[in-house]
């Protein structure tokens, strides 16, 4: 009798009570304590994440927290019920994916502080206003750049190079910086959709043999709207004025051309191991950096001063890469404990396909696009190639929605020293709403359902 009370009791705090000799399985925690409160913490991480802008509480370090915490309740349920391996292998999985994003974008950092360091910027910011462009003109211009870049060298690291352009454009004109940084970001996002290289999630789709290459350009057109929309709408509030010439002319440092172009060496090395080899992008990353690596010894020599490449490394938006660090583990302990399964298989059940990937991109704007989007690959609903597709543009451009909602949104963040926020993209949420809204209705029109 006593040790049928016991197991009663322990079941109102564990979803199964087992031997420990068992191992392997996965617990469903979602109705119980661990994941409620779960849930809640991850929540008041995000509404740290969401006022930084008032508090200066530094994003990485409550998402950094709650990520520990979240682990280690996990960790502790498991081991409590015997599992003492279950979650440390799944914690494990999810640092394999981080890792992958921190090198990525370690190296991509790297390379545009390099850039910056040799006046590349500078210089095209010159280049630029002696053109005679106004405000207006150089925000349609840096738009579709990123538009175009995105495809090729990925929405994130076109997002940053984009984002260093409009710094030294604009100067001081923070009304122009933040449009102009929330255009780049729907911009990369929409040009990363129509490519399998212009996203993670895209990757993880084309790897997962649901989508084929030349399958993705199709949803060209309904990138575009997704881009041009809001665009035409933020193009009103800019002021049609010319920047301040402060300089005539600069000087790009010697080495800066040969930074561009192994940078782009770099990019192409990245793609061609993932599409020919099947390694990961950023093992080709990795391998690009040594590039530059080598090449600054001969910077410094024909300079002939002190360019330290690992000074340009450390200058790297490390608070942003934590956060990535955050928020990945986190969603993936949310995910181990059964919510974005159960989220996503009730709404495919209950919503139809449609209906359910229209939503899925709504909630990439608040969950990181790449655990929802393997949440749906796992679940691997019913549907056939045009829903797929959808739910390929709406993972990839719902992002778009909140500043924090996709990778270029948050590293503009980091890079702007606080001239873009989470505020001033959520001023414009309804005009970027109306975009996606607007390429999804594009989509079925031209590709059906």
């Amino acid at each position: 009798m006593k040790l049928t009370k016991i197991l009663i009791f322990l079941s109102l705090f564990f979803p199964t009570f087992v031997l420990a000799g068992d191992t392997g399985k996965i617990l469903n925690l979602t109705n119980y304590w661990v994941g409620y409160v779960s849930l809640a913490l991850f929540a008041i991480a995000y509404i740290f994440v969401m006022v930084e802008e008032f508090t200066k509480f530094r994003k990485s370090k409550p998402v950094i927290l709650v990520a520990g915490i979240i682990w280690g309740l996990i960790a502790w349920v498991y081991a409590s019920q015997g599992f003492t391996h279950t979650a440390t292998t799944a914690l494990r999985h999810n640092l394999l994916e981080y890792a992958e994003l921190l090198l990525f974008l370690l190296v991509a950092m790297t390379y545009i502080e390099t850039m910056r360091e040799c006046r590349i910027f500078e210089a095209l910011k010159i280049w630029l206003i002696n053109k005679g462009f106004t405000f207006r003109q150089l925000f349609w211009i840096t738009g579709f750049l990123a538009f175009f870049i995105s495809p090729i060298a990925d929405n994130l690291t076109t997002a940053l190079i984009m984002g260093a352009v409009v710094l030294a454009v604009g100067g001081n004109n923070v009304r122009f910086i933040s449009i102009a940084f929330i255009n780049i970001i729907v911009a990369s996002n929409a040009g990363g959709v129509f490519s399998p290289f212009g996203d993670i999630t895209t990757l993880m789709i084309w790897q997962k043999g649901v989508v084929e290459f030349s399958q993705f350009f199709v949803l060209f057109i309904p990138s575009l709207i997704n881009f041009m929309v809001p665009a035409v709408f933020m193009h009103f509030a800019i002021k049609n004025e010319l920047p301040k010439v402060l300089q005539n002319s600069i000087t790009i440092k010697k080495g800066g051309i040969s930074v561009i172009v192994l940078f782009i060496l770099t990019i192409a090395t990245a793609v061609s191991f993932h599409n020919f080899l099947h390694l990961p992008p950023a093992m080709g990353m990795m391998t690009g950096l040594s590039y530059l690596m080598v090449a600054s010894f001969f910077f410094a020599k024909i300079r002939k001063d002190e360019f330290d490449i690992f000074k340009e490394v450390a200058k790297a938006e490390w608070d942003t890469l934590l956060f990535f660090f955050g928020v990945i583990l986190s969603v993936g302990g949310l995910g181990f404990i059964g919510y974005l399964a159960l989220i996503s298989e009730t709404m495919y059940t209950s919503l139809g396909a449609t209906n359910a990937n229209i939503l899925v991109g709504i909630l990439s704007a608040i969950v990181d696009n790449i655990p929802v989007v393997f949440a749906v690959l796992t679940m691997n609903p019913d549907m056939n190639l045009n829903q797929w597709l959808l739910v390929t543009l709406t993972t990839g451009v719902g992002g778009s929605l909140l500043s924090v909602g996709s990778a270029a949104g948050v590293a503009l963040m980091g890079q702007s020293n606080g001239l873009y926020t989470f505020v001033s993209h959520l001023k414009w949420m309804p005009v970027i709403a109306l975009g996606y809204m607007a390429s999804i209705y594009t989509h079925i029109l031209i590709n059906g359902v």
